[in-house]
């Protein structure tokens, strides 16, 4: 296509107004068409501080009547798919914030419309923006610490805020505060994992490479859940867990990952992410995030494959993966005999 590609944002709030909506405006290939929000007060608060070409408060109407290339969607999780749906019907790329849908028959829907509409359709999970995730990616697919064997990866944080059960802060960074869907399971999808836990996930499969096999799970609640642990039989036969907690009384965020392979292991500590590779045998590499050149964010990601310039990092098929992993999850959780597991074909 020539010219800018003219981005729509249909959920625009706290977490668009700190990512993805300053990346469209920094990036000289972009241009802020719309913002679409229903509460008019922060519209007019977004539209002062990011100056769209245009403002509405009804998506529907923004997909009538705007001329757009692509839209970004940021609202509570279960409007996702409606929305997404109605912007590959309408011609446009789409870059969906996580998780994809609520459901994982939703997710695979939207996957093959944008395929047979020819379209990008991006999923703004992390991972595949992170440069040390790249290069662990490499590492593995060169054969750096053989074949993968198991892998555990364990986070701790506090998300209480944005989950309606602390004060909201009067310091938090953005010009908007959060809004409080994901207290409300119907909205979210479920609790934490739905939320935080895509990454998670996005990260066992992006990483490896790996699909999984089979889901055993156990939550605290269902499904307002804040801990879970998660353990999965991978495709290659490799043992995997995910321990996420999200209700944290420590300060910050604690990270400790580790990738076990036949001939080596790689792991990776603390929210800097210094990530060691330590092949058997083989030279000992450490390095910290800020030392990687960075990876493009996603609206740049989109931008260079709408301009045919490289593949999505993030595309609609890995974020259905994860979505399946995500419902696998949840429903051993709530079976009686979540231990035998479940199945994802």
């Amino acid at each position: 296509m020539s010219g800018p590609v003219r981005f729509g944002v249909i959920g625009a709030g706290a977490f668009a107004s700190r990512r993805h909506i300053p990346d469209i405006v920094r990036n000289e290939e972009a241009t802020l068409t719309a913002l679409c929000r229903r509460d008019t007060e922060t519209l007019a608060r977004l539209a002062g501080h990011f100056q769209p070409e245009r403002t509405y408060t009804d998506w529907r109407r923004m997909l009538e009547e705007c001329p757009l290339d692509a839209v970004v969607i940021a609202t509570p999780n279960n409007l996702h798919y409606e929305q997404a749906t109605a912007a590959l019907e309408k011609g446009l790329h789409v870059l969906l914030e996580k998780p994809m849908t609520t459901r994982a028959s939703d997710a695979e829907q939207l996957q093959e419309l944008a395929e047979r509409k020819g379209l990008h359709l991006a999923v703004a999970l992390n991972p595949p923006y992170w440069a040390h995730c790249h290069a662990i990616r490499r590492a593995i697919q060169h054969g750096h610490i053989g074949e993968i064997e198991s892998v555990s990866l364990f986070w701790t944080g506090n998300s209480d805020v944005v989950f309606g059960t602390a004060p909201m802060p009067d310091d938090l960074p953005g010009p908007v505060l959060p809004t409080l869907f994901r207290s409300d399971p119907a909205q979210c999808g479920g609790g934490a994992f739905m939320d935080g836990g895509a990454h998670l996930v996005s990260e066992l499969l992006w990483v490896t490479g790996l699909g999984v096999k089979r889901v055993a799970c156990v939550m605290d609640d269902v499904p307002t859940d804040r801990r879970t642990a998660l353990s999965l039989i991978l495709s290659n036969g490799a043992v995997a867990t995910i321990s996420s907690v999200s209700d944290s009384s420590a300060a910050g965020r604690r990270v400790h990952n580790t990738f076990a392979g036949s001939k080596g292991l790689i792991t990776v500590e603390g929210f800097e992410f210094q990530t060691t590779v330590r092949p058997d045998g083989g030279e000992v590499e450490t390095f910290a995030e800020a030392d990687l050149p960075p990876v493009p964010g996603p609206v740049a990601n989109l931008i260079g494959a709408i301009g045919q310039r490289g593949c999505l990092a993030s595309d609609a098929a890995h974020g259905a993966y994860v979505q399946a992993v995500l419902d696998s999850a949840y429903l051993a959780a709530a079976s009686s005999n979540c231990g035998n597991g479940t199945v994802i074909k």
